[in-house]
């Protein structure tokens, strides 16, 4: 299933916040995505919806297999290409936003083959 931009966003946050606390809310996404609570109100119901997500009784996220799968993926996608652009010399603030677009357009097969042919 090809995702939107905006649930790979969704999905790298959550994977991340996971990576930091161990119990993420959807306010500390809202908070950390910057989104209003029904923006993300409406993003968990379609990750979960999807099988990317579970929310327990007690309204903590959790990723499900394939949701962290994808996450991560995005997350090492976004890292290295914010690194290699950094690298070349770009601005760390502006690669940082052009790493957040290549991600979504590069897939994570052609992410691999990239990354093995120069490293």
């Amino acid at each position: 299933m090809k995702l939107y931009t905006s649930k790979e966003d969704y999905l790298e946050a959550i994977f991340l916040l996971t990576k930091n606390n161990q119990e993420v809310r959807s306010i500390d996404l809202a908070r950390h995505m910057g989104f209003s609570k029904p923006s993300i109100s409406n993003a968990v119901a379609g990750l979960k919806e999807d099988g990317f997500l579970t929310v327990n009784e007690e309204g903590h996220l959790k990723l499900t297999v394939e949701g962290e799968k994808k996450g991560r993926e995005v997350y090492e996608k976004h890292i290295y290409f914010k690194e290699m652009l950094v690298g070349a010399g770009v601005d760390p603030e502006l690669a940082e936003k052009e790493a957040c677009g290549i991600e979504h357009v590069v897939s994570y097969d052609t992410f691999q083959k990239i990354k093995k042919k120069l490293d």
